[in-house]
């Protein structure tokens, strides 16, 4: 019986004439674009500087102006901020694919969540859209974004 492969959501950065100072600041970085005042994501992103200790990730605030320039070129709305944004080795991920990505990108046990690729794209794109509209309501919202300790600092580019 042959597995059955969906395709990741994924992007190509080649496909686009971003801002040279976006293509300055990400070229070469797998990045995590994320929600600074949402509780949720900035638990994501406090995971992830807990695994990665490669150190291969950077961060990007998405409310900063290097987030708001990668969520216009790419067309997202950055109203709300419900689309969340992963970049590895080049290619930009976004929703569930994003969180698929990241997740591989790291290693070792944590590829097992890559799993959540083998959900058709109606049912993942369902189930993140429920996640993100409702994600200040079920997990909560920070009056400002987070400010990286010292210790991590270098690991934000915005």
């Amino acid at each position: 019986m042959q597995m059955l492969r969906v395709p990741p959501y994924l992007i190509d950065m080649a496909q686009f004439d971003p801002d040279p100072h976006v293509t300055a600041l990400t070229k070469g970085a797998d990045v995590v674009v994320f929600d600074g005042v949402c509780v949720l994501c900035s638990g994501f992103l406090k995971f992830m500087l807990r695994h990665d200790h490669a150190g291969r990730f950077k961060f990007v605030i998405a409310q900063s102006e290097l987030g708001e320039a990668l969520y216009a070129h790419l067309g997202l709305k950055s109203a709300d901020y419900d689309t969340n944004v992963v970049i590895v080795e080049g290619r930009i991920y976004t929703k569930l694919d994003a969180f698929a990505a990241a997740m591989g990108a790291l290693g070792g046990v944590w590829r097992v969540a890559q799993v959540v690729r083998v959900l058709p794209r109606p049912v993942a794109d369902w189930l993140y859209n429920r996640i993100a509209r409702n994600r200040y309501t079920i997990f909560g919202k920070t009056d400002t974004c987070l400010v990286p300790k010292p210790d991590v600092q270098d690991r934000f580019l915005a």
